[in-house]
């Protein structure tokens, strides 16, 4: 695959970017440097992989802004082996962050030529989660619960209840929350009933849908 010294300084300069727009998580702008963003566009788009902006991927979604990612993996204060579920695969790029941070990654996708495409580009990458799956992120994965860590990539007009009953005791929710805007929240799960929340200032994403049978 395509992946020369020019990308490799593309992706160096990128992750200078991320850190001086305040990304401080060593980890995270390690992964941002080794992970070809480009092979997860359209390759007659490549001259956009390395920019720090979100960017249309088909099916209505798009693979999102660096900095997001960035800022979403950093609030999940990833460690090594922990069970993180991610509603939304989309290009695959949020889900090879997470796996190159060390985690065991669940991840849903809605949309099946996203679904089919990234299924088929994450292992060429040598990039391995744990699974992948076709349907409704909003539902989660109850039969894989609890995980360590949720990640939401698309806006949610509400936080899923579903979703925080899958979080483990001590776990964290980052999910974007708002209807046209959205506030980036992170929850963590206190015990079984009490959830401390706290929020981050506004983000853009896709729409979280629901109802997928």
């Amino acid at each position: 695959m395509n992946n020369t010294n020019k990308h490799q300084g593309l992706r160096n300069q990128l992750a200078k970017t991320l850190e001086d727009k305040g990304i401080i998580d060593k980890n995270v702008l390690e992964v941002i440097k080794k992970i070809p963003r480009h092979l997860f566009l359209n390759s007659s788009f490549e001259d956009f992989a390395y920019q720090d902006k979100a960017f249309p991927i088909g099916a209505g979604q798009t693979i999102s802004q660096p900095y997001t990612v960035a800022f979403q993996s950093q609030l999940l204060q990833v460690k090594k082996d922990d069970k993180i579920l991610e509603i939304g695969t989309g290009s695959g790029y949020q889900t090879a962050v997470l796996c190159l941070l060390g985690a065991k990654v669940y991840s849903i996708e809605r949309q099946i030529e996203l679904f089919k495409s990234t299924s088929l580009l994450l292992p060429k990458l040598n990039i391995r989660p744990k699974h992948l799956y076709f349907g409704d992120g909003y539902k989660g994965l109850p039969n894989h619960a609890p995980f360590d860590s949720i990640i939401v990539t698309a806006g949610a007009p509400i936080i899923p209840k579903l979703l925080m009953a899958q979080l483990k005791v001590g776990g964290k929710l980052v999910i974007p929350v708002g209807e046209k805007d959205q506030i980036m929240t992170l929850l963590i799960r206190k015990n079984e009933t009490q959830f401390e929340k706290h929020e981050f200032g506004d983000f853009k994403f896709v729409p979280l849908l629901e109802n997928k049978n």
